[in-house]
């Protein structure tokens, strides 16, 4: 039998309108068995279980809506349906969860913070120590700067014998004491971490780090001798140790580690040029130019002649006439084929080899130089007096002056390098990105928070009418300008007295609304508004004297008798995911089956998670609590209220929308530059059109006109 969708759901609303609830739940029921996609029919359903007492289908209604905006990345709207479980289910550690790790992901940590202790709560009271550290952790990643707290969760974990997640703990509260300056504390935090797990190698470049930072690079350099003697070939460990002799300014220490690594890794050549630049620095030159002459053919070949070249001019710079540095000078420019300066360097090494009486140095520039300027007759003259050209001499400069040269060309006299020339073949890798499609989505149109404000500027009776319509029970319509209209004058007596009746206990609702949202201002508003159309009335006295006596408190709007329906095509931003927390919607899933079994017993959420557990662990559920408690309000959190409310409103979620505007506007300011509190006032007003509550939507577009700005 072919099923005819929109006939069911015709005979469905009929049952509503005639207050067949059960009915009207069957008929839904066919809906979302033939229809899997259809989540409007799937949150009526919902709805109309939870007014006949069905929580248990209600909530499996909820929770396949909510799965499918988790699974969509659209968190608001999860958000939106993980509460409306809550409240039929409080405290149930699976939602728990999932709503924490959506928190997370909106940035509002002390929800994210709240819904974490619960799981938490519900795992020690089961039992599960090491599930219970795994929340806390991340409550911890919560507020990664609270190092004090990752600290006695690591002290914890050590009494528990969980050494890997003791040394992780460790090492984030170390990273984060380093980060921050303290570098005594992130020294022995890192100490902890080498203790627990000796190999660890970031523990160990911690505290080589942290020693660095605190001037006593030597006292890191002493722990890696011993380590190497244990560790001889670890090329990691060599590494480290010849970065710390830098770092300490040992010169002699750091070459004789590198030219071990050198032994294990040729490749690691280039590592010598540190230990020249410190030599430099040590203002020891000769041993800077050693240095270098063992390494200038590798670093030729490898086209690294800039490094070269450039710590040669630095000795120069200090010593015209060092002859080391002008050998390698000529031999750089030799390379490079540059003759116009090879000429200089040779002039400059003939000079300062004459000076300083090295016959061998000056013949083999002298030769050089009447190759390359025969012109030049005093270089010929000075050469017949030393004996004649040098052979070698002779040779190099015929092959620099072939047109195309294909190997490197020798230095025989000046090739004093211990060290073998390293391999130049390599390859490159090229990482290619992955390719992502991105399916493009129409947008529903919501109402803009900016528009709707015009009609309302004048202070004549406003003219225009719209409908309210109460899908449910019963469906009518109020005209804003009949109720506006009692704003200058009493109303006329209503003749029908069981409507005037049920538009009395509505606006009331409003006024009841407005109390316990510490709105007293809008809730005596309202009453006057109220009185003035209805008359005196004992409910109205009973609620003045309410407000005299009483402070307003913050509490939870009432459920409305029967929602609206709504559509759910509203499309959600994706969320951005949070960078430093490792909060995950696999992570989650992977612990709800062992949360679903060790959690099951209904007498896990009420009980207290504190009684009879480590006094350690007591005390860090004590300081979550307690920063969950002082959490401040903060400015930033706007966005993120008016967004749910926006969610909220888009799935005919009213009261909740109406929570979040109103979150979001105490967060903002009249006349602030922004128009963050002309759009919470507006949006607030569309939610109580909505609810066919048109004083309070009149009171709420007025609060925004009235506004500076």
């Amino acid at each position: 039998m072919v099923f005819e969708k929109a006939k069911v759901l015709k005979a469905a609303e009929k049952f509503l309108s005639q207050g067949k609830i059960n009915a009207a739940i069957k008929e839904y029921r066919q809906i979302v068995e033939n229809d899997e996609e259809d989540l409007t029919s799937l949150n009526m359903l919902g709805d109309l279980c939870v007014r006949e007492g069905k929580n248990d289908e209600a909530i499996s209604c909820f929770y396949r809506i909510a799965e499918h905006y988790s699974e969509q990345e659209f968190n608001l709207k999860a958000i939106a349906m993980y509460k409306k479980i809550d409240r039929l289910k409080p405290r149930d550690p699976a939602i728990a969860s999932k709503l924490a790790s959506l928190y997370a992901t909106q940035g509002l940590t002390a929800d994210a913070r709240a819904q974490y202790l619960i799981v938490a709560d519900a795992f020690t009271r089961a039992g599960k120590t090491k599930q219970t550290f795994e929340i806390l952790h991340k409550v911890a990643d919560l507020d990664p700067h609270n190092t004090e707290i990752r600290l006695k969760l690591a002290e914890n974990y050590l009494k528990e014998n969980l050494g890997s997640e003791a040394t992780k703990a460790f090492l984030e509260a170390a990273t984060r004491l380093f980060d921050t300056g303290q570098f005594e504390k992130a020294l022995k935090t890192y100490a902890r971490a080498l203790e627990i797990r000796p190999n660890e190698d970031a523990a160990l470049k911690g505290v080589v780090s942290a020693h660095v930072a605190l001037g006593s690079a030597d006292e890191a350099a002493e722990l890696l001798e011993r380590m190497l003697g244990e560790r001889p070939d670890d090329l990691e460990l060599l590494s480290l140790l010849a970065r710390t002799y830098i770092d300490a300014e040992n010169a002699a220490g750091a070459e004789r580690v590198i030219a071990s690594l050198v032994t294990h890794d040729a490749s690691k050549y280039s590592r010598f040029i540190e230990v020249a630049r410190l030599y430099l620095n040590l203002d020891e030159v000769n041993h800077a130019t050693r240095v270098l002459s063992g390494i200038t053919e590798q670093l030729l070949a490898g086209r690294e002649e800039n490094d070269l070249h450039e710590i040669v001019q630095e000795v120069l710079a200090r010593n015209p006439e060092h002859l080391e540095a002008l050998r390698l000078l000529v031999r750089i420019h030799w390379w490079q084929r540059d003759m116009e300066n090879l000429r200089l360097a040779l002039e400059r090494l003939a000079e300062a080899a004459e000076a300083a009486g090295f016959v061998q140095d000056e013949r083999y520039a002298l030769t050089q130089l009447v190759r390359l300027a025969p012109e030049e007759h005093r270089y010929g003259e000075r050469l017949a007096a030393l004996g004649g050209a040098a052979q070698e001499a002779d040779e190099e400069v015929a092959f620099a002056l072939e047109p195309s040269v294909s190997d490197v060309p020798s230095f025989e006299d000046f090739n004093g390098g211990v060290y073998d020339q390293a391999p130049t073949a390599g390859t490159d890798e090229t990482v290619q990105a992955d390719q992502f499609e991105w399916n493009s989505v129409s947008e529903v149109i919501t109402p803009d928070a900016r528009s709707s404000f015009a009609e309302l500027n004048d202070e004549t009776p406003v003219s225009y009418g719209i409908e309210f319509s109460m899908e449910g029970f019963e469906s009518g319509s109020v005209a804003l300008n009949e109720t506006l209209r009692g704003h200058a004058e009493p109303a006329p007596p209503v003749s029908d007295n069981r409507g005037s009746e049920a538009l009395l206990r509505q606006e009331l609702e409003s006024v009841d609304f407005y109390i316990t949202q510490g709105y007293a201002d809008i809730a005596a508003d309202t009453l006057d508004l109220v009185e003035r159309q209805f008359g005196s009335h004992p409910d109205i006295d009973a609620r003045r004297a309410q407000l005299g006596r009483e402070q307003p408190v913050e509490g939870s709007v009432a459920p409305h008798d029967l929602p609206e329906m709504f559509e759910f095509g509203g499309i959600e931003p994706r969320a951005e995911k949070a960078t430093d927390l490792d909060i995950t919607f696999g992570g989650i899933r992977k612990m709800e089956a062992e949360t679903a079994e060790v959690l099951s017993n209904p007498d896990l959420a009420s009980s207290d998670g504190t009684k009879g557990m480590d006094a350690g662990l007591a005390e860090i559920f004590e300081e979550f609590r307690e920063a969950a408690e002082e959490e401040p309000i903060s400015s930033e959190d706007h966005e993120t209220h008016y967004n749910m409310g926006t969610a909220n409103n888009e799935m005919g979620l009213l009261d909740e929308a109406i929570q979040e505007f109103q979150t979001a506007v105490n967060l903002a300011k009249p006349g602030d530059g922004t128009s963050r509190y002309l759009q919470c006032c507006n949006m607030l007003g569309h939610c109580f059109v909505h609810k066919g509550m048109p004083r309070a939507a009149v009171l709420w577009f007025r609060k925004g006109l009235e506004a500076p700005g």
